[in-house]
């Protein structure tokens, strides 16, 4: 068991005995080797890792191509400089590590008050699971400015990467990461995000590809008012796992947090995790949240686990629930389509598309989205028949502004 002892908003220490999120450090020491038993890695099959939780850096890099929007800055600081930005900590070893043997941090520089219309986007790319990689980007946002960005990552790698997003006071971000590796590749880290006062974050988290994807996800409030949204989609083919954990830590009064996951699983060995825990700290009153969780089977042999966690330290909240499914196709829906003339493939293609459509709509930038269901569309062909240059369902009324 670990214990807590991080400030809240007004400066107080609390003291928070957990198993479900340690405390966070950059020191390695504080993160000791896992063996599989602990419940934060319960889920993981360690030995599919390769090293990232004990060999030291060996300096490869991915292959990256920016778009940068005018107005935002970049540049490479020290690991020191990093920390003293105020992100979020590591809260594993694989998070710690990346910090440890990035050799530095590359900070982006959004200016406040400023609005960029275009998305900052950041490509990453390997060739070879052979060499670990590590990262540690930080995004910081000014005081009420507006901005996008995009992570997309493809090719294979052996990663693992430390993401810390800071947003200054009544600043609104998009924020989505995309892991479309090849099959072989393993993909892990965390991403953090330190929402300010009145400030809003939508979070939107992808995993298609990869031989084992798991990340972290934390968020932690900087001031009263502030609110996030945690969307995310994965699709697990046969042998793949694919993890997501996620830790809301409601550190303030009036602040919001709403996280809507959506999985699907498809041939034999396919494995998803999903942990959604939610702490409310006594300082914490007047908060509203909500978590849900969906998971849809698509064949036999495959294996969702979803964990939806509530830790309520006041009553004098707005509200706070959580729910989770997992289920085959709803056999309704397959005989009402069916029906109407719709062959079973396509039936089962048209379910899928409105399983996954309400979170790849938030994206926000269409050429992801046009990417993201043509990668759908391919995972579906190699398991229902469905032929690859299907059109996309969704259109442009559907998308939000």
């Amino acid at each position: 068991m670990s214990v807590d002892t991080r400030p809240n908003v007004a400066g107080a220490v609390e003291t928070i005995a957990s198993h479900l999120h340690p405390v966070p450090s950059y020191d390695l020491t504080d993160h000791p080797v896992p063996h599989g038993r602990e419940e934060v890695w319960r889920f993981t099959p360690l030995r599919r890792l390769r090293g990232l939780l004990e060999a030291e850096g060996t300096g490869a890099q991915l292959r990256t191509e920016l778009t940068v929007p005018d107005g935002v800055q970049r540049s490479e600081i020290t690991g020191e400089e990093a920390r003293a930005l105020g992100g979020h900590a590591p809260g594993d070893r694989i998070a710690a590590m990346a910090a440890q043997h990035a050799g530095g941090a590359v900070l982006f520089d959004v200016p406040a008050n400023m609005e960029i219309d275009e998305p900052l986007i950041l490509d990453l790319s390997g060739d070879s699971v052979e060499s670990l990689v590590h990262d540690h980007f930080v995004f910081r946002i000014g005081h009420h400015a507006r901005a996008r960005i995009v992570l997309r990552h493809r090719g294979s790698a052996t990663y693992a990467a430390l993401i810390q997003v800071i947003v200054g006071d009544g600043a609104d971000i998009s924020f989505v990461s995309i892991a479309d590796w090849a099959d072989d590749a393993v993909h892990t880290g965390q991403t953090s995000f330190t929402v300010g006062r009145d400030a809003h974050v939508r979070s939107v988290a992808v995993s298609l590809g990869g031989d084992l994807v798991r990340i972290a996800e934390t968020t932690e409030y900087a001031g009263p008012g502030g609110a996030i949204d945690q969307y995310g989609l994965y699709f697990a083919d046969a042998g793949q796992h694919i993890e997501h954990r996620l830790f809301v830590d409601h550190n303030a009064p009036h602040t919001r947090s709403n996280v809507d996951y959506r999985g699907a699983l498809q041939g034999k060995g396919a494995h998803t995790v999903w942990v959604g825990d939610v702490l409310i700290r006594k300082v914490a009153e007047g908060i509203e949240t909500y978590e849900s969780n969906k998971n849809l089977l698509l064949t036999d042999g495959c294996k969702a686990d979803s964990v939806p966690n509530l830790e309520i330290e006041t009553g004098e909240i707005e509200g706070a629930g959580h729910a989770s499914t997992t289920g085959r196709f709803d056999d309704e829906q397959l005989f009402y389509l069916r029906s109407r003339g719709i062959d079973e493939a396509e039936a089962r293609r048209l379910v899928v598309h409105g399983f996954f459509a309400d979170i790849i709509r938030r994206i926000g930038v269409p050429e992801v989205e046009e990417r993201l269901l043509e990668a759908i569309e391919e995972e579906l062909a190699a398991h229902v028949g469905v032929p690859e240059n299907t059109e996309p369902l969704i259109n442009d009324t559907q998308k939000d502004s």
